[in-house]
């Protein structure tokens, strides 16, 4: 039995050795040819087809409970009287299909079909005491009809066409098997083999493995030459705390840079991988990686819940945008941006419905974990604000607020692309001074599902710094179905020198049609409005620059210098664009209330001037009708009082007195 157990050790795919032949075949006889001087007789049956076993008295003595019939060219097994004594039997190397005739040797302990062409385990059933079965090499698809070999200790099923592990539960006492070279494509079902401390699967389509750690005793495992790839689909390895050995030689992940690192770190007890001794470097090496490969699976699962928060997020944003477009939902969900780290360290990181505080992060099937992470995240996000590169990003209209945040310095001055989506270009009007404060350094504006329906908004735009490209995507932007609409943004920014308008490089051609289709319109503008309207237009600049026009309008041509000419030519062009400007419904609501108070109290005030003027009037017109009788009552009076002049005299001191 030693011999065995190292020749499975050793040779983990092939046939159990016999003991030596020459030992046993000596003394043995055939009725056919002799075959290395062995003398078996196989004589003739009554039962047809069944050849009949006879030795000699001599040798049944010499080797009593062994008997050796391999390469004998049988076909069937041969009948078997009188050697019920027998524990050890070969059958190695023969054309046997199938097991039989053997039902009497209940003391057999060692049972060798190894090489023969037997497709069904069966003709077992009596051999309770049968501890080692060889069928090696044989045509079995299916382990069945064990059930009652218990005490088997040895169990090689090796070079077969086996597909499945089964009907192996109550061999409580085997130790060894070996399914090499067969056609299993998964390992499960190894409960209840508590004894099993080796397992051969060599060369199979293995992909992955359970049940393993539910082996108490299992030291060695042979997984040389499958398809396992990931160590999570031999994860259950792990938890053995019995396994010494283990070989994954021949497997997609042996090829990996990071198999040896990840067995031994995540299988401490290990003593051999590979067929080769591990050692204390190699355990802390394995460790130090481990760790590493950690950190990067934390991140990158982070990553992962981050971005999907991300696409929830914006998910919401935009029902919420087409409940108030009255559109029928039609999101994008896969969204391919970077994240940034937690809002608490830069302002360049997301905010939710009151500011969300993490960046969210593409539709797929997330991982278990990921799963339950996921599942606080709350819904009611209604606007998301991200910082990836250079490029600021800002959904639904809650993010303009993250304008009015400290942002670092450092972050402001990197950002060179601000993009707006889900947000109505009004409400980003009232933010482009904040804007134009905050990143300097932006040069590139993008806007999408943004309500630019009218040519007039992008006058809106002229507030700004400086622009040098300018993206407006067709969805949720009416306004790029204008045919001249480029022209227009051309015309009326002409003071950015804009080189690029969605992708497109920007012409000279195209600034000079820009001036012949709009300059005109310009022109008119300014001319029909009144001064004090294009004072209050312009800005504190130009209204000095507008007021020196004025001024020297009048002076004669002689007067003027060629470089005046030059540069009133200039700020006319300026002053007449400046006049294209553009009013946002929320502000033009606005005066609109604030005209109507204005008109209310003005008509209150006119109509209480109207109405006091007439009291005025009235009382006017009263006065003259009454007068001529009053002035004869006061002349009549005043004659009365001075008549006696000395009356008149004593009366007034009187009066002075009393008054004192």
């Amino acid at each position: 039995m030693k011999t065995t157990m190292s020749s499975l050790s050793a040779f983990g795919d092939s046939s159990f050795q016999t003991p030596s032949k020459s030992r046993t075949r000596q003394g043995c006889h055939s009725a056919g040819p002799n075959v290395s001087g062995d003398h078996i007789n196989l004589a003739s049956s009554s039962m047809p087809s069944f050849p009949i076993l006879q030795r000699s008295s001599e040798e049944k003595i010499l080797y009593s409970d062994r008997l050796t019939l391999e390469r004998q060219k049988l076909t069937v097994c041969p009948i078997i009287d009188g050697e019920e004594h027998l524990r050890l039997l070969n059958f190695q190397h023969n054309f046997i299909t199938r097991i039989q005739n053997i039902s009497n040797l209940q003391r057999l302990i060692f049972l060798d079909l190894y090489d023969n062409q037997i497709e069904e385990i069966s003709g077992l059933s009596t051999l309770r005491s049968l501890r080692v079965l060889l069928l090696g090499k044989n045509r079995i698809k299916k382990i069945s009809n064990l059930e009652n070999l218990k005490s088997l200790d040895v169990l090689d099923l090796h070079g077969n066409q086996i597909t499945r592990i089964e009907n192996v539960s109550h061999l409580c006492d085997l130790r060894v098997l070996n399914l090499a070279r067969n056609l299993l494509s998964h390992v499960d079902n190894l409960n209840g083999l508590d004894s099993l401390t080796e397992l051969n699967l060599r060369h199979n389509q293995i992909t992955f493995v359970r049940d393993v750690d539910n082996l108490p005793s299992l030291q060695r495992l042979f997984l040389s030459f499958n398809n396992i790839s990931t160590f999570e689909s031999v994860c259950c390895l792990a938890d053995s705390s019995s396994l010494s050995d283990i070989t994954f030689d021949g497997n997609p992940i042996a090829q990996e840079s990071w198999y040896k690192h990840t067995i031994l770190q995540n299988m401490m007890q290990l003593r051999q991988l590979d067929m080769k001794r591990v050692t204390e470097e190699e355990r802390r090496m394995a460790s130090v990686v481990a760790k590493k490969e950690e950190e990067k699976k934390r991140e990158s699962h982070k990553q992962s819940l981050l971005k999907e928060k991300k696409r929830l997020t914006i998910n919401n944003v935009a029902r919420k945008w087409d409940l108030q477009q009255h559109r029928t939902p039609n999101i994008a969900t896969n969204q391919d941006t970077k994240v940034s780290d937690s809002p608490s360290q830069d302002p360049s990181q997301l905010h939710g419905s009151a500011v969300v505080s993490a960046f969210p992060e593409e539709t797929g099937s997330l991982d278990s974990g990921l799963t339950s992470a996921l599942q606080g995240l709350s819904v009611t996000d209604t606007h998301l604000v991200e910082v990836d590169g250079d490029t600021l990003s800002l959904y639904g209209s809650g993010a303009l607020e993250s304008l009015d945040r400290n942002w670092s310095v450092q972050t402001a001055g990197m950002v060179t692309t601000v993009s707006f989506t889900f947000i109505e270009f009004d409400e980003i009007v009232q933010v482009l001074p904040k804007l134009k404060m905050k990143f300097p350094n932006s040069l590139h504006l993008k806007f999408k599902e943004t309500n630019l329906v009218m040519l007039q908004q992008f006058n809106a735009l002229a507030q700004l710094r400086r622009v040098d490209q300018l993206t407006i995507d067709p969805q949720g932007n009416p306004v790029v179905n204008f045919t001249l609409w480029k022209y227009y943004v051309l015309f009326r920014l002409s003071h950015f020198s804009m080189q690029k308008i969605n992708g497109t490089e920007v012409t000279q051609n195209d600034m000079i049609m820009a001036e012949r289709l709009f300059g005109i319109l310009a022109h008119v503008a300014s001319s029909e409005l009144p001064q004090y309207r294009l004072i209050s237009i312009l800005g504190d600049a130009r209204k000095k620059q507008f007021r020196y026009l004025l001024e020297t309008k009048g002076k004669k041509p002689g007067l003027v210098n060629e470089d005046n000419n030059d540069s009133k030519r200039l700020v006319g062009e300026n002053t007449n664009r400046a006049t294209l400007n553009y009013t946002t419904r929320d502000f033009y609501n606005e005066r609109l209330e604030e005209i109507k108070e204005k008109k209310k109290f003005c008509k209150m005030y006119m109509e209480d001037l109207v109405k006091e003027a007439t009291d005025i009037n009235m009382k006017n017109e009263a006065l003259q009708k009454l007068w001529p009788q009053m002035f004869i009552e006061l002349v009549r009076d005043a004659v009365i009082e001075i008549r006696n002049k000395n009356s008149y005299m004593k009366l007034c001191l009187q009066q002075i007195t009393d008054q004192k």
